[in-house]
């Protein structure tokens, strides 16, 4: 689901322990998993003003109304945040990811990422033998207050990513990630630099959904200026190219927050050979 009237409630948010170790941290930043239903409506408050104030997408009337983010997936998954301590209340909240893992849900089809993509092949046995008996995490929802967006802020971010691959035992990450805009001419180019190069393998292809595919390939590789084509997308999209991730088969427009949608798939044993420091103790 996208959107609806949330009520957080103790019972229904899985809280990490108030003893629960800051997983990274850089100076007066920390980065470590909410503990309070305060803390994750802080994050969400985030979330609105990121997506809904800043990058004009169209909140529902109770989300204009309480000025927040939110959909019934915040109460399945684990809120990151990275804090400023020299702040307090909402404010000291300055960036976060929300994370999902496969264990909490039903069925692979019970990722938000469903709504989207066509997940069935990461339920095959050429993708469950690469999972080597490792479960899926989902990571969505990542947002960073506007003057903390820096590559300092989300390298913390993935330092403590990897420490909850690591203690969930974690074999592959997916998710959506946006370009900004639905006016697919000013994105083919973009669209078809990510098909050439980083589409999902066909044994384990993920399309977009029938009802909401887009095409991507618009030109072929000979064609492509691939310099502009990086310069166009998304921070969030070339990080995670350069960390070694595919792109699913087609693109989804989506219309409340005036994106157009790609699906990452980041297998853990590519990401350990593109960013071993992610996984090296720190001093």
């Amino acid at each position: 689901m996208k959107s609806g009237q949330m009520i957080l409630t103790a019972e229904k948010v899985e809280q990490f322990s108030e003893t629960e170790p800051v997983l990274a941290s850089a100076g007066p930043v920390s980065v470590r998993f909410a503990v309070s239903e305060q803390e994750i409506v802080a994050a969400q408050r985030l979330r609105y003003q990121v997506f809904y104030e800043e990058m004009k997408a169209r909140p529902s009337l109770e989300m204009a109304r309480q000025k927040r983010d939110f959909d019934g997936f915040d109460l399945i998954c684990d809120q990151l945040l990275a804090f400023d301590t020299t702040k307090s209340g909402d404010e000291a909240v300055i960036a976060t990811y929300r994370l999902l893992r496969e264990e909490k849900i039903h069925n692979i089809h019970d990722f938000y990422s469903a709504q989207e993509f066509d997940l069935s092949n990461m339920n095959n046995a050429c993708f469950r033998e690469k999972m080597t008996g490792r479960q899926m995490l989902e990571l969505g929802r990542s947002c960073v207050r506007a003057e903390y967006r820096s590559n300092n802020i989300i390298q913390l971010m993935w330092r403590a990513i990897t420490k909850y691959i690591i203690r969930y035992n974690i074999g592959c990450m997916f998710g959506c990630a946006s370009l900004a805009g639905v006016i697919q001419g000013d994105l083919e180019l973009p669209l078809s630099y990510l098909y050439h190069k980083y589409k999902t393998p066909d044994a384990f292809n993920i399309p977009a959904r029938p009802e909401r595919y887009q095409k991507m390939n618009y030109f072929s590789w000979d064609d492509i200026d691939t310099r502009k084509a990086k310069r166009q997308l998304a921070p969030l999209v070339r990080g995670y190219a350069r960390l070694g991730c595919y792109i699913g088969d087609g693109a989804v427009i989506d219309d409340q927050f005036n994106t157009t949608d790609v699906l990452i798939l980041l297998l853990t044993d590519r990401l350990r050979k593109r960013a071993a420091h992610f996984f090296e103790p720190v001093a």
